[in-house]
């Protein structure tokens, strides 16, 4: 029985960090769709009301960042976004790990630790997973791309 729940204990954990990891980039556009749906629901909104002015207050965050990442041209616009979405997941992450780690870490200060290497990790992953959608562009200089790639050579370019 031990070893079944040393097992199933360690599944879970895995389990969870798997979700957590996963959701990462959501913490942005969670926070919107909470912060718009209280909004709502103080103004008068109504339960109901407010349940669906937060998903699509959440929903239309998450599609314009993504969007927004994968068609803009400007570096500095992209990694503004993807900081965007990356810090809030980064001090979730943050939280998270810390309150994981009272479980079996004693001291402070390794608790301290592991939390910021998991904000780290999960910040990082939040950008990974958000920067996925944008296009690699070769880099452009007054209008003009340098560096074309040349087509291949064909037999029949050499029998002239």
């Amino acid at each position: 029985m031990l070893a079944l729940g040393l097992v199933l204990n360690t599944f879970g954990i895995g389990l969870f960090c798997w979700l957590f990891f996963a959701l990462a980039i959501y913490a942005l556009p969670f926070f919107v769709a909470l912060s718009a749906g209280m909004f709502a629901f103080r103004d008068g909104a109504g339960v109901f009301g407010a349940l669906l002015i937060g998903i699509a207050s959440g929903a239309l965050t998450l599609a314009a960042g993504q969007v927004a990442v994968a068609v803009s041209r400007s570096l500095t616009l992209r990694v503004a976004i993807a900081a965007a979405f990356a810090i809030p997941a980064a001090i979730a992450g943050y939280h998270v790990v810390f309150a994981l780690s009272q479980v079996g870490v004693p001291s402070l200060a390794w608790r301290e630790a592991f939390a910021c290497g998991g904000a780290v990790c999960i910040g990082c992953t939040a950008w990974a997973r958000l920067t996925i959608f944008a296009e690699t562009r070769p880099l452009e200089s007054g209008g003009v791309v340098e560096n074309m790639p040349q087509p291949a050579l064909t037999a029949a370019t050499h029998e002239r």
